[in-house]
């Protein structure tokens, strides 16, 4: 089973960029969806966004200033957050799933999870 490992969380001002990680500890093909979310403590995880077959489609929350992108040769899938703002203070995970997905039970495989703390 491919094991996902996000990284690239960290403590930032408002309006600082950050780009996590997400590697898989195997291959990541194409049409295998992998998607982000986001959860704050205490609340609900959040879709932000994902990809599948080198489409990205976004939730809500990640319209805007949040950019997925793949690197298929590094069996990776990025996560850019532009202008970050304290709301987006959050626990970010990726996950992989069959189909396209918005929800949570659309994902199988969890990776660990990376925080980003946003400073005002």
């Amino acid at each position: 089973q491919v094991q996902l490992v996000e990284s690239g969380g960290g403590a930032v001002q408002a309006g600082a960029s950050l780009r996590l990680s997400c590697v898989a500890s195997g291959r990541l093909p194409t049409n295998i969806n992998v998607g982000w979310f986001r959860q704050v403590p205490g609340k609900e995880r959040e879709f932000v966004g994902g990809i599948i077959f080198d489409s990205p489609y976004y939730g809500d929350s990640g319209e805007g200033r949040f950019t997925i992108s793949r690197d298929s040769a590094k069996d990776t899938v990025y996560l850019q957050i532009d202008n970050l703002k304290p709301e987006d203070t959050a626990d970010y995970y990726c996950a992989t799933g069959a189909y396209a997905s918005r929800e949570t039970n659309g994902y199988r495989q969890w990776g660990q999870g990376t925080r980003v703390t946003v400073s005002s």
